[in-house]
């Protein structure tokens, strides 16, 4: 990648740590060459992380003509983290290991109407039992994430939960923690900048510039579901008008397909099932579902849909030149097929430097459960690789030779 991206990190360890994680398998001469570094300081910090667990030598590189340079990867089973997305439709849970992949994951109903202290048993009682399903040790686990789409409001849920849990609690946004977890598993370069497209209830954007997390003084960077497309449009809760999401977000689609009645019918939201017994982001999953059984007024809807949040999308790509958009969150699990194609004709015609650089485009292999993957890269990540101003990562940390082998609502 290109550019004068700096990742920092808040000590010499945590460096060498998250260098280790970014390359999958690099050699103590390759940390040297990428950190700057003097051997003697990259030997000692590397004794220490396989000391403590977390590195493991494993392998040689091919030889050329000298010796044989040991590599060293993460040890992945080291440590242990919690996510935690607190959605309307359904909490999702997930443990996942110090690399970021998923160990153990659940989906259970939302706890809407839920009072604090029922909130905070019931994730307690379902924490347990995601641990529990593949008997990790608790001295294992690093913490908790717990994320929503209003991070403010989870203050009290994250200190009751810290005392009925015994860990540690961090909370965020849940598209900010689904750009984590696409970083921190190796879902993007090491120093690229790019964005997390999050649709479940809303629409929002998680923000990573150069590698390092961007969230803005409030924590509600990425609002592009609040971008104006129409400033005569229809009033938006958020004061403004022709707001994204009251044009074509999930709650919009629901709406226009409930004036269908032949789709709402075809798609199961008639009857019984009316706006206030059932979330948002379920209705919109059904017809989603019905547009993948080729219903056409369904393809049409969420193709019209999809116009609009690539039209917010082509600014955001072009106000922070993002090198790669990764679509996540529940709602694009369900629909992302339908918008996928939409937004790279978009991106490929309209991004300003696409004659410079592409955008990459894709879905994420984990959009139903990002957040919560990503509510646990949060917490491996401030344990283990806090950043702060510092060392530079290279844009291409495996180049240096190649191994013998590899291994709320929104």
């Amino acid at each position: 990648m290109s550019g004068p991206a700096r990742v920092t990190h808040a000590s010499t360890r945590a460096a060498v740590l998250d260098l280790i994680r970014a390359a999958g398998m690099i050699s103590r001469v390759g940390l040297v060459n990428a950190t700057g570094l003097t051997g003697g300081t990259i030997s000692t910090v590397v004794r220490g992380l396989i000391d403590e667990g977390l590195v493991a030598e494993t392998g040689h590189a091919e030889s050329t003509g000298g010796k044989r340079r040991v590599m060293l990867q993460l040890n992945h089973f080291a440590r242990y983290a919690v996510g935690v997305h607190l959605d309307d439709a359904r909490i999702t849970y997930v443990l996942t290991n110090l690399g970021g992949a998923v160990v153990a994951r659940i989906s259970r109903a939302g706890a809407i109407g839920d009072d604090l202290d029922a909130v905070v048993g019931r994730v307690a009682r379902e924490v347990d039992a995601v641990v529990d399903s593949v008997g990790v040790e608790r001295d294992r686990i690093l913490g908790l994430g717990l994320v929503s789409a209003r991070p403010s409001a989870l203050h009290d849920v994250g200190r009751s939960l810290e005392r009925a849990t015994g860990l540690p609690v961090l909370l965020d946004h849940d598209a900010t923690a689904a750009a984590i977890g696409e970083h921190w598993s190796g879902g993007v370069g090491a120093t690229s900048t790019f964005a997390a497209l999050y649709m479940g209830s809303g629409i929002g954007a998680g923000v990573v510039l150069g590698g390092t997390t961007y969230r803005g003084p409030s924590g509600h960077i990425g609002e592009i579901g609040h971008a104006c497309l129409d400033v005569d449009g229809p009033r938006c809760p958020c004061g403004g008008r022709g707001c994204l999401e009251v044009l074509a977000g999930p709650a919009a689609v629901v709406e226009q397909a409930r004036a269908d009645r032949a789709l709402a019918r075809a798609a199961g939201l008639a009857g019984g099932r009316s706006k206030a017994s059932t979330p948002v982001s379920a209705d919109f999953a059904a017809i989603g579902r019905a547009a993948r059984q080729g219903d056409a007024r369904a393809v049409a809807l969420l193709e019209r849909s999809a116009r609009y949040v690539a039209a917010a999308t082509r600014t955001l790509a072009n106000l922070l030149d993002l090198e790669v958009l990764v679509l996540t969150g529940p709602s694009f699990a369900i629909a992302g097929s339908v918008y996928l194609p939409v937004l790279r004709a978009e991106l490929d015609t309209a991004f300003i430097a696409r004659d410079v650089h592409p955008i990459s485009v894709r879905l994420s292999p984990a959009a139903a459960s990002a957040s919560a993957i990503g509510a646990a890269a949060i917490v491996l990540q401030s344990e283990l690789v806090p950043r702060r101003q510092g060392l530079r990562l290279p844009d291409d940390l495996a180049a240096e030779e190649p191994p013998v082998f590899q291994q709320f609502a929104r």
